[in-house]
């Protein structure tokens, strides 16, 4: 398998029941797919990986400020479980208007950098939304409104060097949330997929794209159709690579289960009603991170 392992997803296509369908399809069997054709410019785009890598280019002691206001949405320094990785983060940037200048005052972020951040930020927050509204419209859920759903902005830095190529950046996991909307690094590798068999595909940059993957409250959203799936970052090469976008948790309560319309006799309810922040929590105390919380929440 490879680049084929990723389906590739028209934006402008999706009022389209083929393309509606392929959505699906994509969530279903592979739990991940590219979003090609989107309202974001190329420009937009390069300008918030520069603010990513002048952010990242910050001292340690400056970066520390980035507090968080729940677990992984502020600065993550690299760890013994993640040595390759670092992470800068803003909460509920969309609906809080005071999060962007909060970031950009506590890391003393020049005025024009502040308005990229801004600016892209508002264009992540839409399309992210407007794509989980098709995921929705494709299991003919009609009427979901993801707008207020909070997410975190996350700018990941991976420093990638000589002397750890083959070392795993970010260990297998599947994140948490409803859905990440991803732009990758358009040069650097190193994105892998775990597939049916357990075997790792690796996921090829494509330049102008972003990358949508499924996360836990997605499967149990979707009363198990969808697919929450399991990735990592491996080092393949000497350079650094960065990846930074909305990563969607779930309703505003905070309330993860499947809409009525998608249970019925001949799909009885796979997972109980639970608050997101017990899923959260379960991978805090555990150190459990590739979707094993679900068990829990399952309907035996």
């Amino acid at each position: 398998m490879g680049e084929d392992c990723v389906p590739v997803v028209d934006f402008q296509q999706l009022c389209a029941q083929g393309e509606c369908n392929k959505l699906r399809e994509a969530c279903e069997k592979c739990g991940c797919f590219r979003i090609i054709n989107h309202p974001i410019s190329i420009t937009l785009m390069a300008d918030m990986k520069s603010v990513a890598k002048y952010l990242h280019d910050l001292p340690k002691e400056i970066k520390k400020r980035n507090k968080a206001i729940i677990p992984d949405s502020g600065y993550v320094p690299s760890s013994v479980t993640s040595p390759l990785y670092e992470g800068l983060g803003i909460y509920d940037m969309y609906s809080t208007p005071q999060a962007v200048h909060n970031f950009c005052s506590q890391l003393d972020v020049p005025s024009h950098h502040r308005n990229i951040i801004q600016t892209y930020g508002q264009a992540i927050h839409d399309l992210v939304s407007i794509i989980s509204q098709k995921m929705a419209e494709s299991m003919d859920v009609v009427g979901a409104d993801f707008k207020d759903w909070p997410f975190i902005f996350r700018i990941i830095k991976y420093n990638f060097t000589l002397e750890t190529v083959g070392e795993v950046g970010v260990q297998l996991h599947s994140d948490t949330g409803f859905m990440t909307l991803l732009q990758d690094d358009e040069h650097v590798g190193g994105l892998e997929i775990m597939d049916d068999s357990g075997s790792f595909v690796a996921v090829p940059p494509k330049s102008g794209s972003f990358l949508c993957i499924i996360g836990d409250v997605a499967q149990v959203w979707s009363n198990g159709r969808f697919r929450n799936v399991k990735h990592r970052v491996l080092c393949k090469e000497t350079t650094t690579r960065y990846s930074f976008g909305a990563f969607m948790l779930a309703s505003r309560d905070g309330n993860v289960e499947a809409p009525k319309e998608l249970v019925d006799p001949n799909h009885a309810r796979l997972y109980r009603p639970f608050k997101y922040e017990e899923l959260r929590e379960f991978r805090i105390t555990t150190g459990k991170r590739a979707g094993e919380v679900l068990e829990q929440f399952r309907i035996s």
